[in-house]
């Protein structure tokens, strides 16, 4: 139950992620920093591609993604359909790398430590959802600020 509810909510906020991407104004806003913001919405976008397929994709699903987080937020004016389509293959992967699972296996050791901390498959799954989220309410809150401002 709570594996195929993980599940419901990885590819849940990775659509709305792709909503976000999509209601844009401009495309080359998706990537205006300012200020104290050091991310852009492409990004945090690329970003949460990059860590979803690492340690769902490459890590549970053994899909032989090779992540290169650096890039992640180097890379600069990724096209929008780009993005999108990282967004939808990783919705792909996250569903059937967790349909590979069972619900025993959330009780068991995730094979990678996180910050040095040996964590179960359920806690690091929780945590990666709540990232997600975490960066998607970010990429909401930069996308209506700069619609606000009429970028």
């Amino acid at each position: 139950m709570i594996l195929s509810t993980l599940t419901e909510l990885f590819v849940r906020d990775l659509e709305k992620l792709k909503s976000e991407i999509q209601q844009y104004r401009d495309e080359n806003a998706l990537w205006v920093t300012g200020g104290e913001i050091a991310n852009s919405a492409g990004n945090l976008c690329l970003h949460l591609v990059g860590n979803l397929n690492h340690f769902i994709g490459a890590t549970l699903g053994y899909t032989g993604y090779v992540r290169q987080r650096e890039l992640e937020f180097s890379q600069k004016n990724v096209p929008r359909q780009e993005l999108l389509d990282a967004v939808e293959q990783t919705i792909d992967t996250v569903r059937e790398s967790l349909g590979k699972l069972t619900e025993a296996d959330l009780h068991e050791r995730f094979p990678l430590e996180k910050h040095g901390q040996v964590v179960t498959t359920g806690y690091m799954l929780l945590h990666l959802q709540t990232h997600l989220n975490y960066h998607l309410g970010q990429i909401n809150y930069h996308r209506r600020l700069l619609d606000e401002a009429d970028f």
